[in-house]
């Protein structure tokens, strides 16, 4: 137990430095505004990032990709493989939905229900944890194990999972910060059983940009050089 004169110095120093300690909030009004805060949140749907993959276990994976991203349409960069730089990237143009986006996996009231466990963090900055339990049997391969909630904007830091597939499963956790007033992923690790092998997979984005807009032809692919043809000898 914190003796009553080192706690009081304690609150004194924050003040003097100007970190005045927040008390926690009922957990019920952070649920409140956590939901608020998923409603008014728009996800970017034009952004460009850097992120590497590292995976350890039956396969071994070291890579580095740039990513163009407008809406579902994807230009995915790799630019090196087991550390090595490429002399010429790999270029694949699709079309798919951001899975990582945290309006898609963050637990919402109405599939969840989230018990408060505790809070973490400074004084000044607290975040809430919560353990998630689906209100029904999982109808899909992820489900939602804990979330932990950042107690100044109130929208998920950090999401706990656990994911099933046909020969793997496994558990893991994705990381999320706000990037020139975007929340976005920043990272997430997962450890795995893949076909009865250990596996560890982890991702990391950086270097994000959101331009108003990207020209269409970066979702074009390049067009091949034609083939020359050597005159009859």
């Amino acid at each position: 137990m914190i003796p009553r004169v080192v706690l009081v110095a304690f609150v004194a120093s924050l003040t003097l430095l100007g970190v005045a300690p927040r008390p926690a909030l009922d957990s019920q009004l952070v649920l409140a505004r956590y939901e608020m805060a998923l409603d008014d949140l728009v996800s970017p749907s034009v952004m460009i990032f850097t992120y590497t993959i590292s995976q350890a276990g039956p396969t071994d994976i070291e890579q580095r990709h740039r990513l163009y991203r407008s809406g579902l349409n994807v230009r995915d960069e790799l630019l090196s493989d087991d550390g090595v730089g490429l002399k010429q990237k790999i270029v694949r143009i699709a079309q798919r939905e951001d899975r990582y986006t945290v309006g898609r996996l963050a637990p919402r009231a109405t599939t969840y229900a989230l018990l408060f466990l505790h809070t973490i963090g400074k004084p000044s900055h607290l975040s809430y944890v919560y353990q998630a339990t689906p209100l029904a049997p999982a109808s899909s391969s992820f489900t939602v194990t804990r979330v932990t909630i950042d107690g100044t904007t109130f929208l998920p830091s950090a999401i706990k999972f656990h994911s099933v597939g046909a020969n793997a499963h496994g558990t893991g956790e994705i990381m999320y910060g706000t990037i020139e007033h975007r929340w976005v992923p920043l990272s997430v690790t997962i450890d795995a059983s893949v076909d009865g092998h250990s596996a560890r997979e982890r991702i990391t984005w950086s270097s994000y940009r959101f331009p108003a807009s990207l020209p269409d032809s970066t979702f074009i692919p390049a067009r091949p050089l034609p083939h020359q043809t050597l005159p009859s000898i």
